[in-house]
């Protein structure tokens, strides 16, 4: 069987190797994209990759995943609790955005809010990451890169995406591969921004409708779930863009 592992294990190591990097850091979040990520960069630097649990008014569910991914592996681990930071951060944000004339009406709304949590880790990784001279594995596969199933400046925020060209079901393919505990294979995919939070449910389709739509195109699902693709497509492209900047000025 042809091994999915080694090329993604010899191109983190010609990355890592073309920097002046030392290790690199993986936000384990207790998901089966992380945990594959973060055995795919211990099998390629195994004395130098740490695996951080960023906990922020999660699910404990999610942490005690994530620590049994860390011992099935013998994953060297810390732990950053970002509750405090969070309710700080926010309870001033929102008291001073009400300030303004033209503050929304709902300072309560949950996507703003949520959004708060991956920046905040995506800070604190690099913290670690600058701190070690290493390097920001993301965990992002092809099918949420696709969609802009990220959040900008927050887990899209990395230095390298390993899975980055994987759909979903490959993901998992992986996963097996790599001996990744089956209940976090098994495990609904979600991005952990609210307790319950399932990322097909927020997204109006299956990963295997859109690894079918990625692969096949809009003919193979259905009319429905083609324009709901497209629009998240169409609406996430600046994700996937360096910032727009004006035509040079010539005098």
């Amino acid at each position: 069987m042809t091994s999915l592992s080694e090329p993604l294990t010899n191109w983190i190591r010609r990355h890592v190797d073309g920097t002046s990097a030392d290790g690199l850091v993986v936000g384990l979040s207790g998901g089966i994209d992380s945990a594959t990520v973060a055995r795919l960069c211990q099998l390629t630097m195994p004395d130098a990759v740490v695996g951080v649990l960023l906990p922020c008014h999660s699910d404990p569910q999610d942490a005690t995943d994530a620590r049994l991914v860390a011992d099935h592996f013998d994953l060297p681990t810390i732990t950053i609790n970002l509750d405090a930071v969070y309710d700080t951060l926010t309870s001033e944000l929102r008291a001073s955005l009400s300030k303004l004339p033209q503050a929304p009406d709902d300072l309560e709304s949950r996507l703003p809010l949520a959004n708060v949590k991956p920046r905040l880790r995506m800070t604190s990784l690099y913290f670690v990451a600058n701190a070690m001279n290493y390097l920001v594995a993301g965990t992002g596969n092809r099918s949420e890169v696709a969609i802009g199933y990220y959040t900008k400046y927050g887990d899209g925020g990395v230095d390298l995406l390993p899975i980055g060209n994987l759909l979903k079901d490959e993901v998992r393919d992986l996963a097996r591969e790599l001996g990744v505990p089956t209940p976090i294979i098994e495990k609904p995919p979600s991005a952990g921004l609210w307790v319950g939070q399932k990322d097909e449910t927020e997204m109006g389709f299956s990963y295997a409708e859109l690894a079918a739509y990625l692969q096949d195109g809009p003919e193979a699902v259905s009319p429905e779930s083609a324009k709901r693709i497209e629009q998240l497509t169409d609406a996430s492209e600046h994700k996937r863009t360096l910032p727009p900047r004006p035509p040079p000025t010539t005098d």
